[in-house]
């Protein structure tokens, strides 16, 4: 599954030279995340409520090309792979159907408590059909 969503740059993400900051970019990437998860019926606030939440273990970035205030952006979240307790998650940021920024992301579950935990079932084979 291939999910794409727009994000409409705004002056609060640029920086002095008009140019999107370097980290308003992961804002980007975890919006995308966010809606892809929703898209499959995940939400954030009923994982918690079973005392799990997500966390970003490792994510690379390559910036290809600057995007600037008012361009319009399509983030498109893809699944690479899903284990018991690992999301690894491939992310471009397009303009105009070019790709500006790349990321390869792994995303694991953990505890509210603290901890490592196993993604639940249902999740798991959501993320494998993705």
């Amino acid at each position: 599954m291939t999910h794409r969503l727009a994000v409409r740059v705004y002056y609060e993400d640029t920086d002095f030279s008009g140019n999107v900051y370097h980290a308003a970019y992961l804002h980007f990437f975890e919006r995308g995340r966010t809606e892809f998860l929703r898209e499959l019926g995940v939400h954030h606030s009923e994982l918690v409520k079973d005392g799990i939440a997500f966390a970003v273990r490792a994510m690379q970035i390559d910036f290809l090309a600057a995007a600037h205030i008012d361009d319009l952006l399509e983030v498109v979240t893809e699944v690479q792979s899903a284990t018991a307790a690992r999301l690894n998650l491939r992310q471009t940021i397009c303009r105009d159907g070019v790709e500006i920024t790349t990321a390869n992301v792994q995303v694991v579950g953990i505890k509210t408590r603290g901890g490592a935990a196993r993604l639940p079932k249902e999740l798991r084979a959501a993320l494998v059909k993705a």
